[in-house]
């Protein structure tokens, strides 16, 4: 059963939840980190592309040196300044601007284009407010925080601005919200209903523009929807570093469009439209499948490569629509790459979702139910054990996906650690995606495409080898079973047929799988796994920081999370004695906190956290999260 009921919630407390779904360490389940810990936004005008590269330093840089996710501290005194919003005294840090300052204290402020991972142009006069002993007001995204500043964010002339520059805004703005596909989480719909909700004034035809206008691979522009904000040309050059949009003409003439010789096509494309406040840009994936206040969303975190991004995972009636950055200052900061929003498609293409037993070798097997597919597996393993126990020559395989859950990988290990006591010889091995640096770069994008490479060799231990040392065992025939969990091999579609083949000499073979693969069709015992958007869980990024994925829809068919097949065939097999075994993902982890997995063979654990003894799993600091409810969007603030 899944931990977050997809229920809909009341409105008041979808609002709740999604106010406080931000930061990392809740949100994200990496480390132990108070609210008041939190990382804030980087300083206006600060590159967020510069600040995400290895070894960068300054706000919103990755760690490279401290342990990631250890508690940190407190602003020093002298980095704070104290000032008054509407009449309160609050304390922030020093070089914060007033818009950021707002609304850390919970003051409502309407704003356009200013975004807090990109430089503030103060263009949309939205979020103008008034400071003591300044004759005109002032625009709180460009204007920082000074020491005894007094600010009014309500005065009548504050609100009566407010609704100018709105008004101002949807002069010529079309106003039909309820085709729109930006209707529900549309920044202007939203400001408008809070801050004017009065009749247009306009009496001549509305200035006509370019709409469902071909800017690249991935988006669309409605030129008419457009407020000119210029968001999206800042997330092309300071978060992609390419220049690939600007404005031309002027005045209510003004419009979006591609660099002469560009198109819409960097890596970080679709990040324009989530930061997009209206509906001018629109992702030709989701175009108009789906209302958004129909869908739920979930945090997770990408599987695309070993970056780890914090996302959400937008879904509705059991399936997932799109994929979108969720912030993490540790990681991602506020972006995602677009290779990474595709990954839902992998949840339900190409599915393994029953049982097969057969005779490998690429022969179809018959389908048979979880409990008889895991008990033959289980017998059949037992009598390889048995005699490998006795002292004939070979060992046993197993194989640690960095596709996997550390939760699974985990239990994968102790099956390891049985076998060892009982003194059969055991071999490891670590198993993925193929690498791609054709595909990766200094911002986010991993050459690594596995979620859980770092958890994978972990739990692996140090004595694990890798697919070529496989290849090698299974050429001289040095093990008799292999157990894989997941079914990923670093080769490429072309050659996979023949790598399968390698494993056609084994007595056994047990394959928990969640796409069905030429590979799979050679296990003699072939079980369907859950994919990552259905189980709880976590992984380990490239970094070492353990972060939390969580169950948005249920698993397809008969598909069950690793863990739990793990957990049947262990108890089958009679490998579960002195042993608690679980099947829950949240148990797993709790065990692995309590227990460091050492370097070294199976059977050497030591207690996590202790003084003087390392922690190289990093799951001494680590936490599973407090359990969330999928919230349903309802008006949602442009995700930005």
């Amino acid at each position: 059963m899944a931990e977050n009921p997809m229920t809909p919630i009341k409105p008041s407390i979808a609002e709740a939840l999604r106010d406080t779904r931000a930061p990392a360490s809740d949100a994200a389940a990496n480390v132990a980190q108070s609210p008041s810990q939190t990382p804030g936004h980087g300083p206006p005008g600060a590159n967020p592309a510069k600040a995400m590269q290895p070894g960068a330093s300054g706000p919103g840089a990755l760690p490279t040196s401290a342990p990631l996710g250890a508690p940190g501290s407190a602003p020093p005194a002298s980095d704070m300044v104290t000032l008054k919003i509407d009449g309160r005294e609050v304390q922030v840090k020093k070089g914060t601007n007033l818009l950021e300052a707002c609304l850390q204290n919970g003051v409502d402020v309407s704003y356009f284009c200013y975004h807090p991972g990109l430089s503030s142009p103060a263009v949309c006069r939205q979020c103008l407010v008034e400071v003591v002993g300044q004759p005109k007001l002032v625009p709180s995204c460009y204007t920082p925080v000074a020491d005894k500043m007094e600010v009014v964010t309500s005065s009548p002339r504050v609100l009566l601005a407010r609704q100018q520059m709105l008004e101002f805004t949807l002069v010529n703005h079309p106003v039909d919200c309820p085709i729109c596909d930006k209707a529900g989480e549309c920044t202007l719909q939203k400001m408008y209903v809070d801050w004017d909700a009065t009749g247009s004034r306009t009496e001549f035809d509305k200035v006509h523009k370019p709409k469902v206008v071909d800017l690249g691979p991935t988006i669309v522009l409605d030129a008419e929807r457009c407020i000119l904000c210029t968001r999206c040309i800042r997330v092309c050059d300071e978060v992609a570093g390419q220049h690939q949009l600007d404005m031309i003409k002027r005045g209510d003439r003004e419009i979006l469009t591609t660099a002469p010789g560009h198109v819409l096509d960097n890596p970080y494309s679709l990040n324009t439209v989530d930061v997009c406040p209206v509906g001018a840009l629109t992702s030709k994936d989701f175009r108009f499948t789906m209302r958004v206040w129909e869908l739920y969303t979930t945090p997770s975190v990408c599987t695309g490569c070993a970056t780890g991004c914090s996302i959400e995972v937008h879904h509705s009636q059991g399936e997932i629509w799109r994929l979108v950055p969720r912030e993490n200052p540790q990681v991602n900061k506020f972006w995602m790459c677009d290779e990474g929003r595709f990954t839902y498609k992998e949840v339900r293409h190409r599915r393994f979702s029953s049982a097969r037993v057969g005779q490998g070798r690429g022969l179809p097997g018959q389908l048979a139910s979880l409990d008889k597919a895991t008990a033959y597996a289980a017998e059949r393993l037992k009598l390889i054990v048995d005699k490998l126990a006795a002292g004939n020559a070979g060992a046993v395989g197993l194989v640690f996906s960095a596709q996997a859950q550390n939760e699974a990988l985990y239990g994968l290990r102790q099956i390891g650690e049985q076998l060892a006591s009982k003194g059969v010889p055991v071999k490891t091995y670590v198993t993925g995606r193929q690498a791609r640096p054709d595909r990766a770069d200094n911002i986010l994008r991993s050459a690594d495409k596995n979620p859980n490479t770092q958890g994978a060799k972990l739990l692996a231990g140090p004595a694990a080898g890798d697919f070529a040392a496989l290849k090698a065992d299974l050429a001289a025939s040095r093990i008799k079973a292999v157990w894989m969990v997941g079914e990923d091999l670093p080769v490429g579609d072309d050659l996979l047929p023949t790598a399968a083949a390698l494993f056609d000499g084994l007595e056994l073979f047990i394959c928990q799988a969640v796409h069905d693969t030429p590979l799979v069709r050679r296990a003699q015992v072939q079980l369907p796994a859950a994919a990552w958007a259905e189980i709880d869980g976590t992984f380990t990024n490239a970094k070492g920081l353990v972060q939390r994925i969580r169950k948005a829809v249920e698993p397809a068919g008969d598909a069950r999370p690793h863990l739990e097949l793990i957990s049947l065939i262990a108890k089958k097999a009679g490998f579960s004695e002195g042993e608690k075994w679980q099947t829950s993902a949240r148990q797993a982890f709790q065990q692995m906190v309590g227990a460091a997995i050492h370097a070294g063979q199976p059977g050497q654990a030591g207690q996590a956290g202790q003084p003087g003894q390392p922690d190289p799993t990093g799951f001494a600091h680590a936490e599973w999260g407090r359990e969330l409810l999928p919230v349903q969007l309802r008006f949602a603030h442009s995700r930005g």
